[in-house]
């Protein structure tokens, strides 16, 4: 719990102060004179000021934003002698420059931190993976298990490298919100028999980015063998006489080829709410065996993270909750370590991939938010200050170069955000100056005052949703 408010706190933070640095720097640069700089809103419990003439350094009790207080006619008498250095005397291009600088400042604080994440690099699943799940679409375009995604297919139609599971998944959430078929090249584990699959994702016609989406989609979790680890003393796979280092050959008949479908198994092993006995035929030390496991049933809604792979991903997970409420368990890890592959870049390479995921993540921000503008996507892809701290959290405990990609995401979040044409956003105010630009006069007060009433709403109607989601989300109501 401190872990994830510190780093909460960090990420605002950071974010605020990169924002709002950019504001006060080009206006410095501009000639303005910059007031105060805050950090956060309300009661000052902080604060620094070389001389009255300096500009005012605070650090305030609410950190959920920040401003930069210039010099302005507007808000009161300026002397005389000071006038040539208030914003509203400044040109058009000046005004639109100190404006457009928070929002630009943090897309370039995201090209450092992706870069600075690949150059510290990560280790990542490669793209090894488990059978898909029956009925999807990656299995009806003829995907299987152990099956190694290569490379996929760009516009151009060139193929480019898949790097990992994740750099994989995140091809799949583009080509889904751009509503584009992805065309990938396949090969079995050792780099043999090359082929291609088409997913067709652009049929799905989803609104939400969300577990049964995915599911449908249904992409195996990477590749896992179906090995058993720690066997719990007095649960259901050691009264069976299963060992560590088993390996499942078969079960009730059917062979196994992965420790996903051993998982999926386990979880149907129960039947009108009685745990139903399966045949296993295991290999242990060069000789075949045959065992009897009956799970023991949980309630799904119970389901306590142990029975994981040692991916980490859950053994003996739930079914539908449509369809059934309780699953079976064995209390025992069921699957060896996913292959894993260090992706790190060099210097020049690292900065380039940099520049081209602060771009593509926001062109998916602004497809994503235009969708849910007309109803294509769901409010629930809103998510707000919980879910950020609990992602925050997660990404803090994986690793530096984690947590950095998850503050760059972050950083062109709020960047695209604030470049919405919305009043109280700096993107409103840049609307205004468009419209003086194009007009030759400035937005009426009267306007402005019914603009930014208009704004004031949405904000606060957008920000309603995202805490909804994220409450929603936290009681598992999504």
């Amino acid at each position: 719990m401190i872990t994830t408010v510190l780093a909460f706190l960090l990420t605002l933070g950071v974010l605020i102060v990169v924002h709002e640095y950019g504001h006060y720097r080009v206006a410095v640069a501009c000639g303005v004179k910059v007031l105060r700089f805050s950090i956060g809103f309300g009661r000052v419990i902080w604060r620094h000021q070389k001389s009255p003439a300096h500009t005012e350094f605070v650090l305030s009790a609410l950190p959920l934003g920040g401003y930069v207080r210039m010099l302005d006619e507007r808000e009161g008498p300026v002397p005389v002698a000071e006038r040539g250095r208030a914003f509203n005397r400044k040109t058009l291009w000046q005004r639109t420059a100190i404006v457009a600088a928070g929002p630009v400042a943090n897309l370039l604080l995201a090209v450092l931190l992706y870069a600075s994440s690949h150059w510290i690099g990560v280790d990542e699943p490669r793209a090894l993976l488990g059978a898909p799940v029956a009925g999807s679409l990656a299995e009806r375009a003829g995907m299987r298990s152990g099956d190694w995604v290569r490379a996929w297919q760009d516009g151009d139609g060139q193929w480019v490298d898949v790097r990992s599971v994740n750099d994989l998944r995140w091809q799949l959430t583009q080509h889904m919100l751009r509503g584009e078929p992805l065309q990938l090249q396949l090969s079995d584990g050792a780099g043999r028999n090359t082929r291609q699959a088409r997913l067709g994702v652009d049929e799905l016609g989803a609104q939400e980015l969300d577990a049964s989406l995915m599911k449908r989609i249904g992409l195996g979790m990477p590749y896992s063998e179906p090995l058993l680890g720690e066997v719990k003393a007095g649960g259901p796979a050691a009264a069976a006489g299963l060992r560590s280092g088993d390996r499942v050959l078969r079960v009730d008949g059917s062979g196994i080829s992965d420790a996903q479908g051993l998982r999926e198994r386990i979880r149907a092993a129960v039947r009108d709410g009685v745990a139903q006995p399966m045949v296993w035929q295991v290999q242990r030390n060069g000789q075949t065996l045959e065992v009897v496991v009956t799970p023991r049933v949980v309630r799904d809604a119970d389901r306590p993270s142990a029975d994981g792979a040692a991916s980490g991903a859950a053994a003996n997970g739930g079914l539908n909750a449509s369809t059934a409420n309780v699953i079976g368990r064995i209390d025992a890890f069921v699957g060896s370590p996913p292959a894993m592959v260090r992706v790190q870049l060099g210097p020049l390479d690292g900065l380039s991939q940099g520049f081209t995921r602060t771009w593509e993540v926001s062109s998916l921000t602004v497809r994503m938010l235009g969708r849910m503008l007309i109803g294509q996507a769901s409010l629930r892809n809103l998510s707000g200050p919980l879910t950020i701290a609990d992602v925050a959290g997660q990404s803090v405990q994986q690793g530096l170069a984690y947590y950095l990609g998850f503050l760059a995401l972050v950083s062109v979040s709020l960047g695209v955000l604030n470049l919405l044409p919305l009043p109280m956003l700096d993107g409103g105010h840049l609307m205004y100056y468009l419209f003086e630009g194009l007009t030759g006069r400035p937005v009426s007060d009267l306007w402005l005052a019914r603009l930014q009433r208009g704004g004031i709403a949405v904000l606060l109607l957008m920000m309603s949703v995202a805490l909804f989601n994220d409450v929603a989300r936290l009681l598992g109501l999504h």
